[in-house]
């Protein structure tokens, strides 16, 4: 299937959304599981900062460094011919000011590979994403439930469920299709603002926990494959449970070692000459 794929691009994203043809993406975060994704096909990859939770062990995402990132994303890149992949900007790599956040932005671009970074905020953020596109960035938008800042939303809560807070949460959708981005990310939003936002913008919406109204869809592949064993957010379908098989394999893996049944012979380079003169 690879062979025959051309590369995402902008371009094709835009026209997947006038078309009404869905976009799927998932989150990646090491060279192997990126190369299985894009064999099997999904439109753009995402280099999530989720992987401070659940790569890293980080109790969120906030204390992901930009070297991190990078180190991921330079993985992730080598992995991928035809996705279209974007690198996360961690928490205070882009607030700062619009200097540091195209410095940084750049490093994305330049060093890792990526086809577009992405950034969480919304009114707020709008003149630095503006700044980042006229430089020749492409940023994909994240609003909602954003992960760095959850804390001052009241936590992992969904956002948008009252008149005045959709509101403005259509405000912000605005203001980054204004500033340009080439796509928006919509987290945790009731389905009915989601699909208010999704037809009010040209850029194409992602959701996560956000509706079947949204032009495409994402979601973090530990979830989706079972693997993240903490907490399993309302909006995650899962896939495949692989932790059960990971689980078995591992412990049956200990139990041949400790008996001595594994290596056995067909596991075993055998010499066939007389080793009774070697000293």
């Amino acid at each position: 299937m690879s062979e025959k794929r051309s590369k995402v691009t902008i371009p094709y994203l835009l026209e997947r959304k006038r078309s009404g043809s869905k976009i799927s993406m998932l989150t990646a975060y090491d060279f192997s599981m990126a190369s299985i994704m894009d064999e099997a096909g999904v439109d753009m990859v995402l280099v999530g900062d989720s992987l401070g939770m659940v790569v890293l062990g980080y109790e969120s995402t906030v204390p992901v460094t930009m070297d991190e990132m990078l180190h991921h994303c330079k993985a992730v890149r080598r992995g991928i011919k035809h996705a279209f992949l974007v690198g996360d900007m961690p928490f205070m790599s882009y607030q700062i000011s619009k200097e540091e956040a195209l410095h940084n932005a750049g490093r994305f671009i330049k060093e890792a590979g990526c086809d577009a970074v992405k950034i969480e905020g919304g009114v707020e953020i709008a003149d630095t994403a503006a700044f980042l596109v006229k430089m020749g960035v492409p940023v994909v938008g994240h609003i909602g439930l954003t992960p760095q800042t959850a804390t001052s939303l009241g936590g992992f809560k969904v956002q948008g469920k009252d008149i005045e807070s959709a509101r403005k949460l259509l405000e912000s959708a605005r203001a980054l299709d204004g500033a340009g981005i080439c796509s928006l990310v919509i987290e945790c939003v009731p389905d009915k603002v989601a699909e208010k936002i999704t037809e009010s913008i040209s850029a194409p919406t992602i959701g996560i926990g956000a509706g079947s109204g949204c032009d495409g869809q994402v979601l973090v592949s530990n979830d989706l494959l079972g693997l993240f064993r903490k907490f399993t957010p309302k909006f995650v379908k899962k896939y495949a449970d692989l932790f059960p098989l990971i689980d078995e394999a591992v412990k049956n893996y200990i139990k041949e070692v400790s008996e001595g049944t594994f290596p056995g012979e067909e596991h075993t380079f055998v010499m066939k000459e007389d080793l009774s003169d070697l000293s």
